[in-house]
């Protein structure tokens, strides 16, 4: 069962998904999770794929739509902005302590790709977060490919005062729009051509995953460390998933960092051979290897009788 829900993040309402179990009963109590989209993504995606997976499983499930994206609120428009894509799953915390189905001592995350970067990053500072699970999980600081961040940072600049001064925002793409577009660009990476696969057809393309990006968010996503001072903060039990068909986004590489440098006293790593970052968006063989790992850690977390954190 789906419920469409809001939740406020400073002046603007998030627009969410609840995902139910199966003969819920509001006079129960559950245990939450809360699914974290990845950057361009919107909360019926692979986010919501998850989250109808862990209802399945018994659990409360919220997947949302960051702030500035997809239906929820918040201006400038196409905004990714990491300081509050971490604010909207903190928001989110603060949204299922109010529901009274919700038992406030077992609510976890789960983050998939810049999304898991997010939950790893908000868990650091927020301790109602008692379970961290990431997919694919890429930290944002080490996620730009080829690109000279001093020369980005230079264009951030530029770009901020032609629009200081009258120009319009300038409102680029995460992916080609194709894989034609791509070819025409030289931007034919095995990651890149697996994001188009996913984002730009039939296969998992959403009309409100509009590929659009604010070119000036540029300047605080390539310097955002989502996993700074997770050596000395992030403390809960933590999962990550990872494929081991690597490709420039570096999401092999970044869930090995996170779980070296978390000093989480339960902490477990499971590489799912033969899955590529979008496999894990997705693909049978991939989420349902992935949901196997993550189902019986969530309950074992969320629903042990005394918690850890």
């Amino acid at each position: 069962m789906e419920k469409a829900v809001n939740f406020k993040n400073r002046s603007w309402e998030v627009a969410a998904i609840l995902h139910l179990p199966e003969n819920f009963a509001e006079q129960n109590t559950y245990a939450a999770i809360i699914c974290v989209h990845p950057g361009s993504s919107v909360k019926e995606q692979t986010a919501g794929l998850y989250a109808a997976e862990l209802a399945k499983a018994g659990f409360v499930a919220l997947a949302f739509d960051a702030s500035f994206q997809g239906e929820s609120g918040g201006e400038p428009r196409f905004l990714e902005d990491p300081a509050t894509r971490v604010e909207d799953i903190k928001c989110a915390v603060d949204y299922l302590t109010t529901l009274s189905f919700v038992d406030n001592e077992r609510i976890g995350v789960l983050g998939i790709c810049a999304g898991g970067g997010y939950a790893a990053n908000a868990a650091l500072t927020e301790k109602r977060i008692k379970v961290v699970g990431t997919v694919a999980a890429a930290n944002f600081a080490r996620a730009n490919g080829e690109r000279d961040p001093l020369q980005v940072l230079e264009a951030v600049g530029k770009q901020r005062t032609a629009e200081a001064n009258g120009a319009p925002a300038f409102i680029t793409n995460w992916t080609p729009a194709s894989m034609e577009a791509a070819q025409q660009a030289g931007d034919v990476e095995f990651d890149m051509s697996e994001a188009i696969n996913y984002y730009r057809t039939p296969r998992g393309e959403h009309p409100r995953s509009s590929n659009q990006l604010r070119f000036t968010s540029l300047g605080a996503m390539i310097t955002f460390d989502a996993f700074h001072l997770a050596d000395k903060l992030l403390n809960q039990p933590l999962l990550i998933i990872v494929g081991d068909k690597v490709g420039a986004f570096g999401s092999y590489r970044d869930g090995f960092d996170l779980y070296n440098k978390a000093v989480s006293a339960n902490k477990q790593i499971h590489v799912i051979h033969g899955a590529s970052h979008y496999d894990l968006y997705d693909q049978p063989f991939a989420t349902s290897e992935a949901l196997s790992k993550l189902i019986p850690f969530y309950k074992d977390q969320l629903l042990a009788v005394n918690l850890v954190v």
